[in-house]
Formats: structure tokens, sequence, C-alpha cells
């Protein structure tokens, strides 16, 4: 079987509040989009295996998420060997989610081919013992998300027929060090009902991410970015999670300058 896990980006991300637990309290809007990557689970005679092409992942593979997505619910179920191959498309450490999302595809394959029965509540419980942001790709559409991001509430946003940019600068930022230059504080502002209820070209200094304070002065390059989008007729632009994938949402495409070209970036139809 072969699936095709995808990304998601950031409208807004509030930092709340530091948990007890180490983690921390977020308010933030989870869109789903179309860069993908490629997942083909097949049964396997042999032992369980995973194996990646595209995109070089860093780290030893035996610890991908995928492979943890098999043995996780291996604890639960009798399931046979099965062969993984990832064909990685979506910037990794990039703020997209996209381990993220190949655990939970992987999760929800392997509940197909195995007809495990899951119901989408229990794919996403075991889906939030994986990472904060995995539950949301189990069902896969717009939600409103608190706690650590594994709090869920689908919401009405519908951004059908708009242009999405995603501009990756390859530059790396290290989720803890991103949370290390934040200072949690609760809003007075409704995020949700901001999003649903405001136009796109009023989001501007209202959805905003909290992230991008401390990582736009450590990279000067996100912010010019950023601006760099607005000028050429953005909607809406912002950094998508910890970073550093920067977005655009516009009404129609635009031609980049020539300094940015050089970076990974595709245009999606929402």
């Amino acid at each position: 079987m072969i699936y095709f896990p995808n990304a998601k980006i950031n409208l807004g991300l509030f930092i709340t509040e530091k948990r007890n637990d180490g983690f921390h309290n977020i308010e933030s809007v989870f869109y789903p989009v179309p860069w993908q990557d490629i997942l083909e689970i097949i049964p396997s005679g042999e032992k369980t295996s995973f194996k990646s092409t595209g995109l070089d992942i860093p780290g030893n593979p035996d610890s991908n998420l995928v492979l943890k997505a098999y043995e996780l619910l291996k604890k639960d179920f009798d399931l046979a060997p099965v062969q993984f191959h990832l064909h990685k498309q979506i910037p990794m450490g990039a703020g997209l989610g996209g381990g993220s999302a190949d655990a939970s595809f992987a999760l929800r394959g392997l509940n197909e081919i195995f007809e495990l029965e899951l119901s989408d509540e229990q794919l996403e419980n075991y889906a939030s013992q994986l990472g904060s942001d995995c539950a949301f790709f189990v069902k896969n559409k717009p939600a409103f998300a608190t706690g650590r991001g594994e709090i869920l509430e689908e919401i009405p946003l519908n951004l059908t027929g708009k242009k999405l940019l995603l501009l990756n600068p390859s530059i790396h930022v290290p989720t803890a060090l991103a949370y290390a230059g934040v200072k949690p504080f609760k809003r007075e502002i409704d995020l949700k009902a901001l999003v649903i209820n405001t136009p796109i070209r009023e989001w501007k200094g209202k959805v905003e991410n909290d992230f991008e304070r401390s990582v736009f002065q450590e990279h000067p390059l996100l912010a010019e970015i950023k601006e760099q989008f607005y000028a050429l007729g953005a909607d809406y632009s912002a950094m998508s999670g910890s970073g550093s994938t920067m977005l655009a949402i516009a009404d129609e495409e635009f031609e980049l300058p020539e300094h940015l070209k050089k970076f990974t970036h595709k245009w999606f139809e929402l």
C-alpha cells in the first residue's frame, strides 16, 4: 500500500505557558497543505525493515518515527513484519510537521493493512505518544490546537482557491532553542475566532507566531523574507512552527527576487 503523508502549516502560534512536565502549552491553527512524502508499506516474509530515499534524513534510521509507530502498535497487536519505504520530499526541521505526518500515516496504514479497526480517537491517542502534533494528521483537517498541540478542535476554515508559497531557506532552527527564546504569556486575543472570522488581509500583526521574535533576531534573513512576501502582494506571511519555513498566502502567484529563488520553494493551490 502507498500513502502520501502531507505537511501542515501553522496559522498563528501563541505560546501561553510552560508546563510542569517541561513542555509548553500553545494555541495554534493547524492547516494541511499538499507538500507530500511517499510512504510504502508492504508485508515482509522476514523482519520489519525501513529504508528511505529522497531527502537525506539525519540520525539513525532505526529510530525513525515510522518504525516507532509500528513498534507502538505491536505492543498491543500481533503485527506481522512489514517493509517501510519512505521517499522524503518534505524538508525536515522546517516547521512543516513532515516527520509527524509520516508517523501518523504509518499508524493509519497499519490500521488498514492489518484490519485493526481502530477509531480515529484511538489512532489519535497512539499518535500523541509519538509527538505533540502527530495526532493532527489522523483526521488531517483544519483544527485549533491547544495543549502541547495534541488537543484538537476541528474548525470551519476553508482556504480553497488561495495560493500558498512555502520557502525553506535551509536554516535549521532546533525546536528546543526556539522555545528557549520565548517568554510564554496568555493573550486576550481569541486566535480561533480571529482566523475563522477575519479576512486574511487583516491577519497581519494579529495572527502572529511567537517564535518569530527570537528566531528572527538570530536569523534576520527570515524577517527580510516575510517583508519581501508582503511587498510582493501576499495577503498574509509568517514563519510556520518553530521555523524556518516561511509561508505566504495570496490570491495569485508572484515572482520571487533572484536571491530567494536559490532556496527550496513551492507554490500550492489550497
